[in-house]
């Protein structure tokens, strides 16, 4: 890989985007620390991937936070993408506790895990946030709305930080990807049920995958240390908002 660009830490790295994002920057020259709750499959990717360390991360766990921080120095990269959705009930039968849960990961845990890293961050030349974001943080639509407030107050931290990190060595960028079919996000979602959640799909021609997020991460974080990307939405063909998609059936 030739000489390291320094160590990108990558949350909720053990599936989907994450994990992904955690191969794609390892192949760009990265010391990837791939973090997750689920360990078996962060060892699975570190074993398959060369430049990837796993470690066991709970972004709702202060205590787990504070271990991770305490085993870095300097950091180039923070891929906050540790998140996911819960329900597509209407507001006026939602369970508060669902959205909880979806506060507490795209939210909270996104201000955990990025105040206790911001030291490493700022070492050495400098380093960069990322926050997987989602289109859902920046429209509405019905059945979202846990989501949607929960991916809107993630965009509202990204475009704070930036304002206050201004003059300060470290970039912010959110990514904020419409479709894109994963493993396991809609099955999430949807509960377990595995025919709804492929039926979210269902018509679509190329929705996006993965790697394209992780793609567009990799773009962001290569660019000339001077050059920050604030915010890169994308979206399949097929997709046009939220709830505006092109289906062949």
């Amino acid at each position: 890989m030739g000489m390291s660009r320094g160590v990108a830490v990558v949350t909720g790295a053990s599936s989907g985007i994450g994990a992904a994002t955690a191969r794609r920057l390892a192949a760009e020259g990265y010391e990837v620390v791939a973090a997750a709750r689920r360990r078996e499959r962060l060892d699975e990717l570190a074993e398959t991937t060369p430049g990837i360390r796993a470690v066991t991360l709970d972004v709702t766990s202060p205590e787990s936070i504070a271990e991770l921080a305490a085993a870095l120095d300097d950091i180039a990269v923070l891929v906050n993408n540790a998140g996911g959705a819960v329900g597509v009930e209407p507001i006026e039968r939602a369970d508060p506790a669902d959205w909880q849960a979806m506060f507490d990961t795209n939210v909270l845990g996104v201000l955990r895990v990025t105040q206790a890293l911001l030291p490493a961050l700022e070492r050495g030349a400098g380093g960069h946030v990322v926050v997987t974001g989602s289109i859902a943080g920046h429209l509405v639509y019905e059945g979202g709305a846990g989501y949607t407030a929960a991916k809107h107050g993630a965009t509202a931290f990204v475009e704070t930080l930036r304002l206050e990190l201004n003059g300060r060595p470290v970039r912010v960028t959110e990514v904020a990807p419409g479709m894109v079919h994963t493993e396991e996000f809609s099955l999430v979602r949807l509960r377990g049920d595995a025919e709804a959640a492929e039926r979210v799909y269902a018509g679509v021609e190329n929705p996006l995958t993965a790697e394209d997020v992780a793609d567009c991460i990799a773009f962001a974080v290569t660019r000339p240390a001077h050059v920050n990307i604030d915010l890169l939405v994308v979206k399949p063909l097929a997709q046009a908002a939220p709830h505006k998609v092109a289906r062949t059936s």
